[in-house]
């Protein structure tokens, strides 16, 4: 049954028939079609009347993860143009069944469509596999899918999967120097299974370990023991990230810590796990979580990072805290209502990793400001800058306290003074290294760092490396 273009013209059947892929995007689903007859996919579109203009990128580029919405006649039509029954593009499309009001609904109206954003519809969309397309399709087109951050691994090719929202170039990124990416999504399986026989849902377990391990990445650029992710970080740049590492600390994230995080993952469904959070709260007698507890250190160890223990332990407020504190509030059943601080699996907000799409959105604003006061606020954590402010807060202190100081025998004033002032140069010279490991750390030069630091850029990097500029 052939429908109608707006300018009342039968279409003609459909010749070819053009399956959807599980997860596509109506709007990729399109695309191929158009593909498939040869035909530009502005000249296929005029086939339903549109309401809107595609979206775009605030730099006017069409945006990949672009949805369309249809009417129920514009579905009878897709359905008819693909040869594929409209209950099987139901199964395959997440977006398919879903409505607009501005969308023409009478019996008789005509193939109406309207814009979207991809992931404000049915979460984030993904670049699909162009190899898996080729190797289903005989063509390798683009495809775009909704996918979750915990199903970005294409095993057969050995490929992660980039978020299509964030304008960037790249489609996917290179695993195969980094098997123990591919390794995780098959382990995911397993801990998936897990979740589910705890009673857990598998994606808020997932967010959680993800928003733990994120968090951890950001203050790894302080850890001068930390050497797993910078490697695997390089192999994803196709060797070196050269000068452009900031920007693939932001596009490689998420494959970079992957493994990492489906180990935490699988550490939190551990009930062995959660009684160790339980004996380092003090049991049935409690106490604060210490620095040494025993929960920290093996789940540092199962990260390949024995070392990483205190420091997760002293990361108060952070999502890994908050989780222990809901496990032991439910072993002292001290919890609050169902759903809130009682359930280790709740995510706040304030917790939740920065997106791809995000991190590049600041990264080019302050490009576009020249680089100006944000980018030290955004490189330097917030735990780093308030470490050099109160060490300048320190050295004020000591400072103010020489005016009155300068009374009574030679002996008394001089032994004051040089007290005080030995004291303030101590701290003015740890808030320096302070700051200069702030600087390296954001890809600063070191020898620019030392000659204004005055110190030998060797001695320095000694300095940095041996960790002496820590509290």
């Amino acid at each position: 049954m052939a429908g109608l273009r707006p300018d009342g013209a039968p279409h003609p059947a459909g010749i070819f028939r053009t399956a959807p892929f599980p997860g596509e995007t109506t709007s990729s689903l399109l695309s191929r079609l158009a593909h498939r007859y040869g035909l530009e996919e502005k000249a296929l579109r005029s086939c339903w009347q549109w309401r809107n203009y595609p979206p775009r990128h605030e730099n006017g580029s069409a945006r990949a993860d672009a949805e369309m919405l249809l009417n129920a006649a514009g579905r009878r039509l897709l359905s008819h143009l693909c040869g594929v029954e409209q209950d099987v593009l139901a199964r395959a499309l997440p977006s398919w069944g879903q409505e607009d009001a501005k969308l023409p609904a009478a019996p008789d109206a005509g193939p109406a469509a309207a814009w979207r954003i991809g992931g404000a519809l049915a979460g984030p969309v993904a670049f699909g596999c162009r190899l898996c397309t080729a190797r289903r399709t005989g063509t390798a087109v683009q495809v775009m899918r909704y996918a979750a951050r915990r199903q970005r691994v294409c095993a057969r090719h050995g490929r992660w999967l980039l978020d299509a929202d964030a304008g960037q170039p790249l489609e996917h990124l290179d695993l195969r120097g980094v098997p123990e990416v591919v390794a995780a999504q098959r382990q995911w399986a397993t801990v998936a299974r897990r979740a589910v026989r705890a009673g857990a849902q598998p994606e808020r377990v997932f967010a959680l370990a993800h928003a733990v391990v994120a968090r951890w990445w950001e203050q790894a650029l302080h850890w001068q023991q930390e050497t797993i992710w910078p490697r695997r970080l390089h192999h994803l740049a196709g060797g070196n990230a050269g000068d452009k590492v900031d920007w693939w600390r932001i596009v490689g994230r998420d494959a970079a810590v992957f493994p990492e995080i489906v180990a935490v993952a699988g550490a939190l469904l551990d009930p062995a796990m959660a009684q160790l959070a339980w004996i380092d709260s003090g049991a049935g007698r409690p106490r604060p979580l210490p620095a040494d507890g025993m929960f920290c250190h093996r789940l540092g160890e199962r990260v390949d990072r024995p070392w990483l223990g205190p420091l997760a332990a002293t990361d108060y407020g952070s999502p890994l805290t908050s989780w222990m504190g809901a496990v032991i509030r439910m072993r002292r059943s001290a919890g609050g209502p169902p759903g809130y601080d009682n359930d280790p699996w709740w995510l706040r907000q304030e917790h939740q990793a920065a997106t791809m799409a995000g991190q590049l959105r600041v990264m080019a604003a302050e490009a576009q400001a020249g680089g100006s006061g944000t980018r030290w606020r955004a490189t330097v954590s917030a735990e780093h800058r308030f470490r050099i402010t109160r060490l300048l807060d320190e050295a004020r202190e000591e400072l103010a306290q020489l005016r009155g100081a300068q009374s009574g025998t030679t002996a008394e004033v001089a032994r004051t003074l040089l007290e005080h002032l030995s004291q303030s140069a101590e701290l003015i010279d740890r808030a320096v290294l302070h700051t200069a490991a702030a600087a390296v750390a954001a890809g600063v030069a070191l020898e620019e760092v030392a000659q204004w630091s005055r110190l030998p850029a060797e001695e320095l990097s000694q300095i940095l490396a041996a960790g002496r500029s820590e509290d």
